[in-house]
């Protein structure tokens, strides 16, 4: 890999932290870009998952203090995300990749259209929130996440707008912690056993890091229904991408 290929990257990995924080499409970005310097299907998807990480980390820094204190429910949240991450992981090693990424298109538009219709369903529920769901959820949600993780950000985005009554702001700083959290174990396990391209990792997290980090102040200043908006739509385009690529 040679040093433009890195830099690419690094620029590349800046660009998914900041994508990847404000709207949860992290990999749009991400996946080709590994995919444009070389690496294989395969070894692009476990090399990606392994740099998202990062984006974890630099966004949930700033809110660290906030996430803490919802104390027993975040326990619980981030144990059903890793035990899911563990899931797709080995899911992904193990299976036949055409057997679970011909859903994924479905998914990921199944959930824009989620956040798109999500004033109307909460109109339909209310003030109520629907907290025994979540945990079920986030494993589910996380399998995916661990396995391919495409989109899986908006997917987080769509249950927490709609079967809680958190802020945009909040809901992006739970799907950050959620994700990261599944994208962790799953990378734990591809750096033992996966095909794991380290130096493009590396590069491409370092740049991510700090995407990650610019994320929250961005998120602030951009209305909640531009965003929301923005995110279904862009996930809908992500779909179309995902189901002809």
């Amino acid at each position: 890999m040679t040093a433009l290929d890195l830099a690419f990257l690094v620029v590349a990995g800046f660009a998914t932290g900041v994508v990847g924080y404000v709207s949860g499409l992290a990999s749009i970005i991400s996946y080709p870009a590994l995919l444009a310097v070389g690496l294989s299907p395969l070894a692009a998807n476990v090399t990606n998952t392994v740099s998202l990480v990062a984006v974890g980390v630099g966004a949930t820094a700033k809110a660290s203090r906030k996430l803490l204190e919802r104390g027993r429910t975040l326990a619980i949240w981030a144990a059903c995300a890793a035990a899911g991450g563990v899931v797709g992981a080995l899911l992904l090693l193990i299976s036949p990749e055409e057997s679970f990424e011909t859903v994924v298109p479905y998914l990921v538009g199944m959930a824009s259209i989620a956040l798109l219709a999500q004033p109307l369903v909460r109109r339909h529920i209310g003030d109520a929130e629907v907290p025994h769901i979540i945990p079920v959820a986030v494993f589910v949600i996380s399998i995916y996440g661990g396995y391919f993780g495409a989109g899986a950000g908006v997917i987080f985005l769509a249950l927490l707008l709609i079967f809680t009554a958190e802020s945009m702001w909040n809901v992006a700083i739970l799907k950050s912690f959620l994700l990261g959290t599944s994208n962790l174990v799953a990378a734990v396990i591809f750096g033992v056993t996966g095909p794991v391209h380290w130096t493009a990792a590396l590069a491409l997290g370092a740049g991510a890091l700090v995407g990650g980090w610019c994320g929250p102040p961005i998120v602030a200043v951009i209305p909640p229904t531009v965003l929301r908006v923005g995110v279904g739509i862009g996930g809908l385009g992500l779909a179309g991408w995902l189901a002809l690529s």
